[in-house]
């Protein structure tokens, strides 16, 4: 099954907060509502620069797919 690379979630527990997961290595959960990221590898330390590299543009692509779903853009 081909997942699509960003999906919105939410959970009534947490309310107000919207979640963007992105299910592509490297995989990560982005809260929206605080920029917070959460990891869903394990980096060693050569992996950890290549991250800090890619991070910014992932995390920039995970934001205007949130905006773009939403309507701002």
């Amino acid at each position: 099954m081909e997942l699509p690379k960003f999906l919105l979630a939410d959970n009534s527990s947490l309310q107000n907060v919207i979640f963007v997961i992105h299910t592509e290595y490297p995989r990560f959960i982005m809260n929206i509502t605080n920029d917070e990221v959460h990891w869903l590898e394990d980096f060693d330390k050569k992996d950890e620069e290549i991250l800090n590299f890619e991070s910014e543009l992932l995390i920039n692509v995970a934001l205007s797919f949130y905006d773009k779903e939403i309507g701002l853009i």
